[in-house]
C-alpha cells in the first residue's frame, strides 16, 4: 500500500509515517479507491467504454470489469445489496 509513497521503498515510509497518519491514508483509500495512477486511469476508461457499449448495445448488460483486467468484481452485487437494505 505504502510503496512508492513520496519516493520512497515500503520500509522507509514505515519509519516515517505516523500511525494517525497511516489511519487517514487507509480512510482515504477505502473511500476514493487505489493511489496507483495507472488503475485510476484504466478505472475511468473502463467506466467511459461500459457506457459506450451498453448505449451502442442491444442487450446492454457491460459492466466496468469486462473493460477493466486488473479490477475485481465486486463480491456482492447491487442489486443484492439493495435488496438486503430492506
Amino acid at each position: 500500500m505504502l510503496n512508492g509513497v513520496g519516493g520512497r521503498t515500503i520500509a522507509e515510509a514505515q519509519e516515517r509515517i505516523s500511525y494517525p497518519e497511516f489511519i487517514a491514508w487507509a480512510k482515504y483509500r477505502a473511500k476514493r479507491g487505489t493511489l496507483h495512477m495507472g488503475l485510476r486511469v484504466e478505472r475511468g476508461s473502463a467506466l467511459l467504454a461500459s457506457l459506450y457499449a451498453n448505449s451502442h448495445s442491444k442487450h446492454g448488460g457491460y459492466s466496468l470489469t469486462d473493460f477493466a483486467p486488473y479490477h475485481d468484481e465486486p463480491e456482492v452485487s447491487l442489486d443484492d445489496a439493495m435488496e438486503s437494505w430492506h
